[in-house]
Formats: structure tokens, C-alpha cells, sequence
């Protein structure tokens, strides 16, 4: 039965739309909310590769919005797939006075509306034992890369795909990749899946450990504050290595700003980076 079941997959073909309802709604904080979806029946699984993301599709005001977005919920999950996502209100930042279209689309969604599925896609596939496969593009062959010490940097809601490897990784006794995770969030309040990612440090202390910056910490804050920078890099990461893999996912400004001109300062060349 367990067998029969491992077929039941909602996304056979990245190339089809597929609707699902919305289930359930929990708020995280003022503005993150935990977003599950249905799956056609209870024994369904998403089907989703291990470093792969899905798009969300809707029509909004009459143009086609697409989004990308990494679930929290795995394959071990039947029936239903999690989505956390920071919902961007308008009239919140002035250089965005009209908010996030999708998040405020989903904010907006009641219980039994339906929103469009697609994939899996993207390019890096975690094969297992430190293992990745990664395309150039969408369309070129994987190239293999062999890491046993990965090193993550994340920034807001850039957590969703880290986290996706680190529970895949720890869940699997045999599998004995290390990761070292630098998370950078605005204020304390922002740190998303803050327990989950303690829990497995805990859990797991000498394959997974998490350093936190904050651009407004508060007075007691034992971690580190301000943007990412070559130091903390320095510190918390493993140093470049053939078998060094450095994974990034984040606001723009943390990719250009803070994780590329560090990383390159610091010597990790291309084939040690890969940026969501």
C-alpha cells in the first residue's frame, strides 16, 4: 500500500496548471501567514524535488501574476502542501505603495478558494549524501557538484528553500552533509520558523548550526547586527573548498550587496555558489 501510495503525485507534468483549494489559514505574525492547500485526495503527495520550488498563478486585476515560492511541507506530507509567505500590504513602503499583488491575492483568499499549481522547476536537485545536481538554465544538462559542508545564507522569507534541505538532510541518518546558516531579518519579530531551525540545532548539533543579524536588534541581542558581511561570513561559514557549497536566497539587496561581494572577497569562486 505504502508503495501505491509514493505514485499518487500531484505535479506529473511541470507543464500543467493544476487548481487546489485552500484549507487552512494560520496567522504567524502581523504579516506572515501559513497558507495549506489541498492535494486532489488524502493520499496524495506534491511530488516536488528536493531543492525545486512550484509557481502560483492567478489572474489579478486582469493580468496573469505568477510567483515562485518553496513549500514547507515535504513529500512525507499526504494530502496537503504548506506555504509560509510574508504578505506585502500596500501603502506599507513607499517604494512599494501597492504591496505584493500575489501575497495580498492570498491574504485575500477564503477557505475553499482555489489557486493555480505548477511545477516542479528550478535548478538545483539535492540527490542525497551532499550530492547536487544543478543546471546552468532551465533547459541545459545538470552538472554534478559533491559538497560536505554546506553553508547557507538566507534573508526574510528566503528561509523556505534552506529550510526544505535542512529538514531533508537531518531526517536521513546516513546522510552526513554539515550546514552552517546565516539568516538575516529586520527585527527579532521577523525571523521566520525560528523554533523549527533551533530545534533541529538542537537536535543536531554537529551537522547544523544558525547565526541570526538583525538590522534592528534589540538590547539584549547576542547575535550579530547590520547587513551580512566578510566577518561573519568568515566566522560562521565553512571556508571556500572544492567541497564547500554556498547556497543564497534572499531580498535582492542581500544577494548584490551583502553575499556576492563577500563571498568573491573572500575567495568562493562561481561553482561554490548557487543563488535561488
Amino acid at each position: 500500500m505504502k508503495s501505491r501510495r509514493r505514485h499518487l503525485i500531484t505535479l506529473k507534468d511541470p507543464d500543467t496548471k493544476y487548481p487546489l483549494p485552500l484549507i487552512e489559514k494560520e496567522q504567524i505574525s502581523h504579516n506572515t501567514r501559513r497558507f495549506r492547500f489541498g492535494l486532489p485526495s488524502p493520499e496524495h503527495i506534491l511530488g516536488l524535488p528536493v531543492g525545486n520550488y512550484v509557481r502560483l498563478l492567478a489572474k489579478i486585476d486582469g493580468v496573469l501574476v505568477i510567483r515562485a515560492y518553496t513549500p514547507v511541507s515535504s513529500d512525507d506530507d499526504q494530502g496537503f502542501v504548506d506555504l509560509i509567505i510574508k504578505i506585502y500590504f500596500k501603502n506599507v513602503h513607499p517604494n512599494y505603495p501597492d504591496g505584493g499583488k500575489m501575497t495580498q491575492y492570498l491574504e485575500n483568499m477564503k477557505i475553499g478558494d482555489t489557486i493555480l499549481f505548477q511545477g516542479p522547476t528550478g535548478q538545483l536537485f539535492y540527490q542525497g549524501a551532499g550530492r547536487f545536481s544543478i543546471k546552468a538554465y532551465i533547459t541545459s544538462e545538470p552538472e554534478e557538484k559533491l559538497a560536505h559542508h554546506l553553508g547557507m545564507i538566507a534573508g526574510g522569507t528566503g528561509i523556505t528553500p534552506m529550510l526544505q534541505l535542512i529538514r531533508h538532510i537531518t531526517k536521513n541518518p546516513s546522510d552526513k552533509t554539515r550546514m552552517s546558516l546565516i539568516f538575516a531579518n529586520q527585527t527579532e519579530e521577523d525571523i521566520l520558523l525560528r523554533k523549527e531551525l533551533e530545534e533541529v540545532a538542537s537536535t543536531h548539533p554537529d551537522q547544523f548550526n544558525v547565526w541570526y543579524t538583525l538590522d534592528r536588534p534589540p538590547v539584549d541581542w547576542k547575535y550579530s547586527s547590520g547587513f551580512i558581511n566578510a566577518d561573519m561570513i568568515k566566522e560562521h561559514l565553512p571556508s571556500p573548498a572544492e567541497s564547500t557549497f554556498i547556497l543564497v536566497c534572499g531580498p535582492r539587496p542581500l544577494i548584490q550587496t551583502a553575499a556576492h561581494p563577500n563571498l568573491e572577497k573572500l575567495g568562493y569562486t562561481k561553482d561554490m555558489i548557487f543563488t535561488y
